[in-house]
């Protein structure tokens, strides 16, 4: 009897398409939800994909760029959160934000991401995204904070405190803002993500979304002490220098019917 052949790494199996898509594929049937991202930072560490292959729902897997895949850690404000295209919910649809994510592909090629976490500071938030959507989101004691260094250039300081199991787990991340600039590759390959994967009631959906382009800016860490990023089962990633830094204004975005993958 002839050995039985290994079964070949699933990102192998399906090459997705090089191209990214830098304009989101318009939305079909109703508006679900629209709501702003605003001073958001981007940190991503370069992994390989056995590191990650784990997290994935089924019906998705890494999404690979030059044999790598990335996490990020995304700390930023919503506002204005609002049904269909209405205005935002009063005190629930502002909060603080911090998520640790995955980006991930499916067999039709269609680019999204995978959440780890989603950390904020209501409570009422967290438990209407868990139920109806099955995302991680957990409670946390949170704060942002903004202010110019010695250069006048202004710094953004965002803070998480929670607990996991009993144990304390915290992050604090300081970043010095720069110039505006042109948009890299990689910004495009991370930040054009027209959905997100989500494992619910025994079935992945797909979540699309549209909004207009990043507005990008240079941005530098001058303080990285993150526990998010370990509590999630990625072990001291975040004590490695970052492969990717930036920082945006934000954007405005609508997310459509949650569909199965």
């Amino acid at each position: 009897m002839s050995p039985a052949t290994p079964r070949r790494r699933s990102w192998l199996r399906r090459p997705a398409p090089d191209h990214v898509p830098s304009s989101a594929p318009p939305l079909t049937g109703p508006i679900m939800m629209n709501q702003d991202w605003l001073d958001l930072t981007f940190i991503h560490w370069a992994v390989d994909p056995s590191e990650v292959e784990r997290f994935m729902p089924p019906g998705a897997r890494p999404d690979v760029r030059d044999g790598r895949t990335y996490v990020g850690l995304i700390p930023f404000r919503m506002v204005g959160a609002g049904v269909g295209r209405g205005p935002g919910v009063p005190w629930a649809g502002t909060f603080l934000e911090t998520n640790v994510r995955l980006y991930a592909v499916d067999a039709d090629g269609r680019r999204g991401i995978v959440f780890l976490s989603l950390d904020t500071d209501r409570s009422v938030i967290v438990a209407g995204a868990r139920a109806a959507f099955g995302l991680p989101y957990r409670w946390a004691h949170m704060r942002h904070t903004v202010e110019p260094d010695l250069t006048g250039r202004d710094v953004h300081h965002y803070e998480a405190r929670l607990r996991r199991r009993g144990a304390p787990v915290t992050s604090r991340i300081g970043i010095r803002v720069g110039d505006p600039r042109e948009a890299t590759e990689l910004d495009h390959y991370l930040g054009d993500r027209w959905g997100l994967y989500v494992r619910h009631l025994g079935r992945t959906l797909y979540v699309p979304n549209v909004h207009g382009a990043w507005p990008v800016r240079d941005a530098e860490v001058v303080e990285l002490d993150d526990d998010l990023v370990r509590s999630v089962g990625l072990g001291n990633l975040a004590d490695r220098t970052p492969d990717h830094v930036a920082f945006s204004p934000g954007v405005h975005t609508e997310f459509g019917l949650p569909a199965r993958a």
